[in-house]
């Protein structure tokens, strides 16, 4: 998968509540599918499906521990998307910025005018 459609995938499953709350469950640690289906009034296999979509971005991985297939969470693709996030939070800070500095240039001009007429 291309880092665009990697970014895309993260973005898609972070977009839901239920996945948001199950990858917050996993940050305590890995669990199982019936661990993570605990919280929430649906069935497993519509858990079942979440935790695919979750997956297929990478996000979780599947271990095994005997029979026990504990999922846990996989950071890299969040810190793909918080690097992301944080090249643009820099350009819009850089654009308010000059935002503002050019509203302070506004300000002043009037002040400088009114004082002249004095």
């Amino acid at each position: 998968m291309n880092k665009s459609a990697a970014l895309d995938a993260t973005f898609a499953a972070l977009a839901d509540p239920t996945r948001r709350a199950i990858l917050a469950r996993l940050a305590t640690g890995e669990a199982s599918v019936v661990e993570l289906a605990e919280p929430f009034a649906m069935s497993q296999p519509a858990i079942s499906k979440h935790l695919k979509v979750l997956e297929r971005a990478g996000l979780i991985s599947i271990g095994q521990e005997a029979q026990r297939r504990p999922r846990k969470l996989e950071v890299k693709p969040l810190d793909e998307a918080v690097d992301w996030i944080e090249r643009y939070r820099e350009i819009w800070a850089a654009n308010y910025e000059r935002l503002d500095a050019l509203l302070e240039e506004l300000q002043a001009k009037p002040a400088k005018r009114k004082r002249k007429k004095t």
